[in-house]
């Protein structure tokens, strides 16, 4: 593994970690605060940062296949980039209304996010190695369950907090 690759590997798993970090932390929370903010751009700048040395090393390759994974990838960084804006807009006003609509778009755009990382963990470990079409195939399913979960937990969230809320 060449050093481009191990660095660019290293700066797409810290966009990860900041992203969801950010992500869960605003959702425990119930709230969004600076520090979710900061994770959310400290995920975009990671992930650009990682995305643009794999673009680097794929224009040097004769590899071919990447070109959703490469679409996705930046469609992924624009909505990161909106949404950060938009954590950034909404903390500075402290609206409610802004704060629960961001609360429902950070997670979708999570997701979504999710759907090109895992396309090039598939695509691009050794031991995986998925072909494009099986690897996109795999990480909507993946993805698709992940929503589901999330889902499903803030609707039983939803329902003990009706019922509590009924009890007294």
């Amino acid at each position: 593994m060449s050093p481009e690759l191990i660095f660019a590997t290293i700066a797409i798993s810290l966009a990860l970690v900041f992203y969801t970090w950010g992500v869960f932390g605003e959702r425990h929370a119930g709230m969004l605060s600076l520090k979710h903010v900061l994770l959310f751009w400290a995920g975009l700048a990671c992930d650009t940062t990682g995305t643009l040395t794999m673009s680097n090393i794929a224009s040097q390759s004769t590899a071919t296949g990447f070109d959703i994974h490469a679409l996705t990838g930046m469609a992924a960084i624009v909505l990161m980039l909106v949404h950060a804006v938009w954590a950034t807009i909404a903390y500075r006003r402290g609206s409610q209304t802004a704060l629960h609509r961001f609360h429902a778009f950070s997670t979708a755009v999570w997701l979504l996010w999710l759907v090109p990382y895992i396309i090039g963990m598939l695509v691009g470990i050794p031991a995986i190695h998925l072909k494009a079409v099986c690897a996109i195939g795999t990480s909507v399913i993946v993805v698709a369950a992940l929503a589901a979960v999330i889902v499903g937990r803030d609707r039983i969230r939803a329902r003990r907090a009706t019922a509590k809320g009924s009890l007294h």
